[in-house]
């Protein structure tokens, strides 16, 4: 007891705190001055300024619990930055990723971090004691001396002004230097203050959108019935679909399949579901992003070309552009909004959705599906019958739980294949012109190589992320009505093609709908479709070309085959 209680006091000495202290608040510039790509002179900046800075901050008060508290802001942001950093490897805290707290829902949030324990656990061991022996040091008798507040003052200060230089010199020998990008934690605080912009921009959209029209017409028969549906995945990656080579049966029935097209060099713009999901239902791509806050979105479009629209969803709302762009249809519903967040709901529960609206009598119809695929714990997303792949069980992301996590993710494909098959059957039923298609908001990481990466969102993508399956299936009663558009999706299906950019223009065009904002060269059921050169949302919204983004060998080396594109890295 006696020795505790030595240890507890020991701990609490202001000097053992304020190293302490300085200690757990540089621990991120460390990691990212071990992990991204900078000059000598940027390196020792992202060392030094901050050492400097935050040794002053930390004298403030003589009780240096007292000052850990008032900085509690950068305590947060190191927390959430050596989580990422265990989590990804490299890069500091994205925009994406504080929007990312905001439009994931609680439940998914829990699901997630249930299987980052390690990384969380770390985070808390070294966090969690720095506040509690804060609140000690505030409440106890123990003050730094004025002397010692006064060396560590000057020793800060030699800090700082070495840090300056070593800015100075990483502006001068390198022209893409910015602090706002390259210095911790100054890029993060910037990504945080665009990420509120972002959130208030996004939050007035029903202002900035109100007089958009498409003013769109139906060129088809008005009196023909028709339905189309487009169906949006979630984090199903290409390469582990059957359809796509993929040595396992994860697609045993949309294999059989007639009428389905396979566009098998489809890329993604974003690995991001609040990015992805809004580019696919609008005409808003990487290279004119910043529109989406004047454009509405395909189901507007549908609309004013006489189809009645429903939008369903088996994700929870989170005030995102997603919510208000499925909201912009005749009827919409989010159907876990009224389930606990515990509860697990399978994407088929949507197909009684589809069922629902078949019958309801409308001529004109258009669906949007919007899936919870295979995003992660992927043992959630399928019915324990469904478990075809076995052993499943092993759920925590760790690299030696490989073998269970892909089979837990292939089962969620098989289940993705039984949705589509039976949408199929829905829709054959009705002996209509009918269609649907269906893509994927983004990839997934699956511990694939050495780097032993995991789930998607990273700072930097890779080719699992970025390449994304694209189906599109035309009924029989289609196929003889429009003859045309089935053979320019036949003869367009070999070619690349990037998801986020053709995905809009192609369903307008399946469904005969005429726009100024429909672009035959964009769409997959014409003959003007031209491959536009694949490029990638990042994280400040820009749209940069894949060859110029920094991707790791692997990833460039993927994706050249797969594009087909020599050069193009």
């Amino acid at each position: 007891m006696k020795r505790s209680n030595s240890l507890f006091t020991a701990c609490c000495q202001p000097r053992t705190l304020y190293v302490y202290y300085l200690l757990a608040l540089l621990l991120p510039n460390i990691g990212l001055t071990l992990t991204e790509p900078m000059g000598w002179a940027a390196r020792l900046c992202n060392l030094l300024l901050p050492l400097g800075v935050y040794a002053w901050m930390l004298t403030l008060s003589r009780r240096p619990g007292k000052a850990l508290w008032w900085l509690f802001p950068l305590v947060f942001l190191a927390a959430f930055q050596l989580v990422l950093l265990y989590l990804f490897g490299r890069s500091v805290i994205a925009v994406d990723m504080f929007l990312n707290l905001l439009t994931t829902n609680p439940g998914e949030a829990i699901e997630l971090l249930d299987n980052l324990i390690p990384g969380v656990a770390g985070v808390f061991i070294v966090y969690l004691p720095a506040l509690a022996l804060g609140i000690c040091s505030i409440r106890g008798t123990h003050l730094l001396s004025d002397r010692f507040r006064h060396t560590a003052r000057r020793w800060a200060t030699l800090a700082s002004v070495a840090g300056l230089l070593c800015l100075g010199l990483a502006r001068l020998t390198d022209a893409g230097y910015r602090p706002q990008l390259h210095l911790y934690p100054v890029n993060a605080g910037y990504n945080l203050w665009l990420a509120i912009e972002r959130t208030v921009r996004q939050a007035h959209y029903a202002e900035t959108s109100r007089h958009f029209r498409f003013h769109a017409t139906s060129t088809h028969d008005t009196l023909q019935a028709e339905a189309y549906v487009l169906v949006i995945g979630e984090t199903a990656r290409a390469c582990h679909f059957s359809l796509y080579g993929y040595p396992r049966e994860t697609n045993p029935l949309l294999s059989r399949l007639s009428g389905l097209t396979v566009f098998k060099k489809a890329l993604t713009q974003s690995n991001t579901t609040h990015k992805s999901v809004p580019m696919l239902l609008t005409a808003v791509s990487a290279e004119r992003f910043d529109q989406i806050y004047q454009q509405k979105g395909i189901l507007t479009a549908f609309r004013e070309a006489g189809y009645h629209t429903f939008f369903f969803s088996n994700q929870r709302p989170n005030h995102s552009f997603i919510d208000f762009l499925g909201q912009e249809a005749d009827e919409w519903h989010f159907l876990k909004e009224e389930r606990p967040p515990s509860e697990n709901l399978s994407d088929s529960e949507l197909l009684a959705a589809v069922g629902h609206a078949l019958q309801a009598g409308h001529r004109k119809l258009f669906i949007v599906l919007h899936t919870y695929g295979s995003h992660f714990n992927y043992r959630e997303r399928y019915p324990r019958e469904m478990a075809h792949f076995q052993p499943d069980s092993l759920t925590d992301a760790k690299y030696r739980n490989r073998a269970s996590l892909v089979n837990a993710y292939d089962n969620s494909l098989r289940q993705t294949d039984a949705l589509l098959a039976r949408l199929t059957h829905l829709l054959q039923a009705h002996d209509i012109p009918s269609a649907w298609l269906y893509t994927s908001d983004h990839g997934e990481d699956l511990f694939d190589d050495h780097r032993r990466l995991f789930l998607h969102a990273s700072p930097l993508p890779t080719y699992y992320q970025l390449h994304v399956p694209l189906l599109v299936w035309l009924s029989p009663a289609y196929r003889h009505s429009y003859p045309q558009e089935a053979t320019h999706l036949q003869a367009n299906a070999g070619r690349p093609v990037s998801v986020s950019v053709s995905v809009f223009h192609t369903m307008l065009q399946l469904a005969g709908l005429r726009t100024p904002f429909l672009t035959d060269s964009l769409s997959l059921a014409s003959d003007r479709f031209t491959p536009a050169p694949p490029c990638y949302l990042d994280d400040h919204n820009r749209p940069i070309p894949l060859g110029r983004l920094g991707l790791d060998s692997l990833d460039r080396q993927k994706l050249d085959s797969l594009i087909g594109s020599p050069g193009l890295f």
